[in-house]
């Protein structure tokens, strides 16, 4: 019973407040293990792959269509890498592949364990507002980064980034329509669908950073490739459908 349910058996909603996605290039030969072998790696001009780090800001996360007392807030974090599925009716899905989740509150732990496959751990947040700045840090994660809040009408993309505009960036902005988990055991595909309205990415200028996360993985050439922020979305996940992966 307690493996049927962590398979998101019902639709979530929340109200995002902000989502900022920070995505990093590595070239794929380096993170070509981090995917189980029904998934491929959504690359960049089949060089770079990558790996999104996001911070969100929800609001009102519940069961999908329940009352707003059934509604919490919560932080959230994902590390995820951006991947490429195939159905079973032939149809190519980009998504992500969760690594690791976090969150700032033990319920949100605690449920999240139950009702999904993503990993979730708590973990300190600390948000420091200053003029023209946002830094969002935490001591037991090991992570801080900040960015710049001014309006600005031109952002350079981070040095060393594979893309050569923001519309290239664009398309690794992060969060992508689909998520994946997959399991040996039963050689099943989870998949979850999020649907979003008015979902416009407006790029940001990070002025430091740095994951433990990330350092700890020891990737060669890893670089921040871009960093988009969303604000004052509504967001829901459908319920999550399981089909059966068989190799080629």
């Amino acid at each position: 019973m307690l493996h049927f349910l962590r398979n998101h058996p019902f639709a979530v909603e929340a109200f995002f407040e902000r989502s900022l996605v920070f995505t990093f290039a590595v070239p794929k030969k380096y993170i070509q293990n981090l995917i189980p072998a029904c998934l491929e790696l959504d690359t960049f001009n089949d060089q770079f792959a990558f790996i999104a780090v996001a911070m969100v800001q929800t609001k009102n996360l519940k069961p999908k269509g329940f009352p707003s007392i059934f509604g919490n807030d919560f932080f959230l974090i994902g590390y995820r890498v951006f991947v490429r599925y195939v159905n079973t009716a032939g149809k190519r899905l980009r998504g992500l592949y969760i690594l690791k989740s976090e969150t700032d509150r033990k319920k949100m732990e605690f449920l999240g364990n139950i009702f999904t496959h993503y990993k979730y751990t708590t973990t300190d947040i600390q948000q420091i507002r200053q003029k023209g700045t946002l830094k969002i840090s935490s001591v037991k994660s090991g992570f801080m980064v900040e960015i710049d809040t001014n309006d600005t009408e031109k952002i350079a993309l981070p040095y060393g980034s594979p893309f050569q505009n923001w519309k290239e960036a664009r398309r690794f902005a992060g969060p992508l329509p689909f998520t994946f988990t997959y399991s040996p055991e039963s050689g099943k595909v989870l998949i979850i669908e999020g649907i979003r309205k008015s979902w416009i990415p407006r790029p940001v200028h990070v002025n430091q950073y740095n994951f433990s996360f990330l350092d700890n993985m020891n990737l060669n050439d890893i670089k921040l490739a871009n960093a988009f922020v969303i604000e004052k979305i509504p967001y829901y996940w459908k319920k999550g459908k399981l089909e059966t992966w068989r190799a080629a």
